[in-house]
């Protein structure tokens, strides 16, 4: 038996990464999975890998960027299967430009909308359920620039990640007592496709030093599988080996300036 048979999960930006990772993970412990992500194919290809091996996970194509979207997955969901047990925000993207004082607006809204309104919106489409069933967990991953902001991460993803950082926090200190536990996972730097749209793009090396997806979503897997009677708060993850990063720092302090 696993850990999590009979539960019903969702989880967002499942098609790659730490997404991807976790939904494999959470499929070997019995879970039936809804699957989300704005391109279907990298979808598919995780639901084909979990029913090769027997388990149960549906693909949908899903903007987080849109609100109304983000929502309707919940909804969609407790109409199909009747709860959502587990919940797990990974969807997420940063800016390409970092500073504070070149960023755009476009830019910056982008980042909210998918990092915070998305987030919102999905989780407030379950809670009510979870509410009347007394029982649920949501998490989140965020960002260690939620806690160490900095021109790595960027000012709009850092503020955005904190954002959803407190809006975990806030459904601890309003909803445990109604059996609902939010956990909040902050990895630094982890070996992502996200890295992709950094100012200078980690070469080899500097992707070896890094935290694999696996290893995220083992974190997100315990947030799910303790039992109910415990809740993680929060984690906090950081690659064992330091790298130097002052060509990533150079980089994105420049990126969206006038010379840049």
């Amino acid at each position: 038996m696993g850990h999590l048979d009979g539960q019903i999960a969702i989880i967002t930006g499942a098609g790659t990464g730490i997404g991807r990772e976790a939904a494999l993970m959470f499929a070997d412990e019995g879970a039936t999975l809804v699957l989300s992500g704005r391109r279907i194919e990298p979808l598919n290809e995780v639901v084909a890998l979990i029913e090769a091996k027997g388990g149960s996970a549906i693909a949908k194509s899903v903007d987080m960027e849109d609100g109304d979207a983000a929502a309707a997955l919940g909804t969609w969901t407790l109409a199909e299967y009747g709860r959502v047990d587990v919940l797990v925000n990974n969807a997420g993207h940063s800016s390409r430009v970092r500073s504070i004082q070149y960023v755009g607006v476009e830019e910056w809204e982008s980042v909210f909308k998918v990092n915070v309104e998305g987030v919102y919106r999905l989780t407030q489409s379950v809670m009510g359920s979870m509410v009347e069933r007394g029982e649920g967990t949501v998490i989140t991953t965020s960002s260690v620039a939620a806690i160490r902001p900095g021109l790595l991460g960027g000012a709009a993803y850092s503020a955005a990640k904190a954002a959803s950082y407190n809006m975990m926090r806030g459904i601890n200190a309003e909803l445990n007592a109604k059996g609902i536990r939010a956990c909040t996972v902050m990895p630094a730097e982890v070996d992502t496709p996200i890295l992709n749209n950094r100012p200078h793009n980690p070469d080899a090396a500097a992707r070896a030093t890094m935290m694999m997806p696996e290893d995220v979503a083992a974190a997100i897997l315990l947030c799910a599988t303790l039992p109910g009677r415990t809740v993680i708060e929060e984690i906090v993850m950081s690659p064992t080996q330091p790298r130097d990063r002052s060509l990533d720092m150079a980089a994105a302090a420049q990126a969206g300036s006038p010379d840049y």
